[in-house]
């Protein structure tokens, strides 16, 4: 589409000039001879920018420019003046131009101010609708759930969203704790502002006071210029310590001054640096337990945990399985290109049943698998994988209850059925985490790994849960 401009300058001779000139370049051109019938045009008409001269009859370009940042605030202005009144022009910057222009105006500056206005007001207009569709997406509505365990969630949401109050969000892996804290940020007073996450697990212990706090250029080998911390990235907005339970003592210290002093120094620097954050951190570790046993600091349990929100697991809300399962297929349908009608009531009832050790990640990650494997119009019990038809709560099998007939016994399938029993009790005791199922079970990560695919284990121990403890 051409961008739309508006012109307004009681000398006819200019507008004649811009007229032509901006038609010339592609733009849609309307024409006013003062700020009174511009002001009439802008009612009826959308416009990317107004060019206005400063000085004119009836009303003025400045009082113009304020009706028009007022009432128009993503229409761009540009604000054209005669040489003996720049004074006046930088004034108008200061109330909202953008840029001026002066008289006599020539074609190359003319060409590059309208161009590098135009980019930034739709760079600006694009970052407003990003934030839009973010503040849509985490608004608590769309956190699909009809629990009452959910409705107490969002409810805590709510009320929260409204103070810049430090939340501490508990429950295990895949109970969609960062959706929660999205939710909290885009739903209150500082949804406008940056939204930064860390996983504390995820960053080595040597690098981890850089990147909280930044550095100065020569603080330490390979610090070859100045680095903002992710305190100073998120200043005004939300800072989400996921995995919080994974901060090194060293580390904690440090991140009890940030809160409580409001505080940060870089590596390296001698001056400190005033930061305003709100704190959200999550965990799928018992914090209490980690305090008594001395890994995690008291002082800092209690400031992060000033408002606790625990996000349940799947099994607590199994009423919500049928919405999160028809949402998720909904959302890959999308994704993939995909017509699946829906999900048939006998395959909705294993879903149902399922205990989920990876939760609503768990579930996400089978529906997506499911939709991309499937090619019939709807998912039907052999649809889905076999873990999900594993009666997990049923007694294994031991070998004194086992009988050896006259034919005898398959001793490699009698044994194979002992060790995927085995495997599918230490993945749900390990929520769903490989490498934790590994250690339950002294055997090593790649072991467990071959024997996940070897009895087709994997929806419940995906890549991405390796490391997530």
């Amino acid at each position: 589409m051409k961008s739309r401009i508006l012109v307004v300058d009681d000398e006819a001779s200019i507008r004649e000039f811009m007229e032509i000139f901006l038609k010339k370049e592609g733009y849609e051109v309307a024409l006013a001879e003062d700020g009174a019938k511009a002001k009439d045009m802008l009612a009826k008409r959308t416009f990317d920018m107004v060019i206005s001269d400063l000085q004119m009859p009836n009303m003025t370009g400045m009082e113009l420019l304020k009706y028009a940042r007022e009432s128009y605030p993503e229409t761009v202005f540009v604000m054209m003046t005669a040489f003996g009144t720049l004074e006046n022009a930088v004034e108008a910057m200061k109330v909202g131009a953008y840029d001026y222009l002066t008289k006599p105006c020539k074609i190359d500056e003319v060409r590059l101010v309208i161009s590098n206005a135009l980019r930034t007001r739709n760079l600006e207009f694009e970052n407003r609708s990003l934030k839009k569709e973010l503040v849509k997406e985490y608004s608590f509505q769309n956190v699909v759930g009809n629990s009452e365990a959910m409705h107490a969630i969002f409810d805590l949401i709510k009320r929260v969203s409204a103070a810049p109050t430090n939340v501490l969000i508990t429950g295990e892996s895949g109970t969609g704790k960062e959706v929660v804290a999205k939710a909290i940020h885009f739903n209150g007073a500082l949804k406008d502002r940056p939204f930064i996450t860390v996983n504390c697990g995820a960053i080595p212990e040597n690098l981890m006071e850089s990147e909280m706090f930044g550095h100065k250029k020569g603080s330490f080998t390979g610090a070859i210029a100045d680095k903002t911390g992710l305190f100073e990235a998120a200043d005004g907005g939300t800072l989400f310590l996921d995995e919080v339970g994974e901060l090194p003592l060293s580390i904690q210290v440090k991140l009890l001054r940030a809160i409580q002093e409001r505080m940060i120094r870089r590596v390296g620097a001698t001056d400190d640096s005033k930061v305003d954050v709100r704190i959200i951190a999550a965990t799928n570790r018992n914090l209490e337990e980690m305090v008594t046993k001395g890994t995690f600091r008291q002082d800092l349990y209690y400031r992060l945990n000033v408002i606790n929100i625990r996000t349940p697991s799947l099994r607590e809300r199994r009423d919500d399985i049928p919405l999160l399962a028809n949402h998720f297929l909904k959302k890959y349908n999308d994704k993939l290109s995909k017509h699946i009608g829906g999900i048939s009531a006998e395959a909705m009832e294993i879903l149902k049943k399922y205990d989920y050790p990876g939760n609503v990640r768990e579930l996400e990650n089978l529906i997506e698998r499911t939709v991309a494997l499937e090619g019939g119009a709807t998912i039907l019990p052999e649809s889905l994988p076999p873990i999900v038809n594993t009666p997990t709560g049923r007694k294994m099998a031991s070998s004194h209850e086992i009988e050896i007939g006259d034919d005898g016994v398959d001793l490699d399938k009698v044994l194979g059925q002992i060790e995927k029993e085995l495997m599918i009790k230490a993945i749900h005791s390990a929520g769903g985490i490989k490498k934790r199922a590994a250690k339950l079970l002294h055997i090593s990560f790649r072991s467990m790994r071959y024997r996940i695919e070897k009895y087709n284990l994997g929806v419940v121990g995906d890549d991405e849960l390796d490391g997530d403890e």
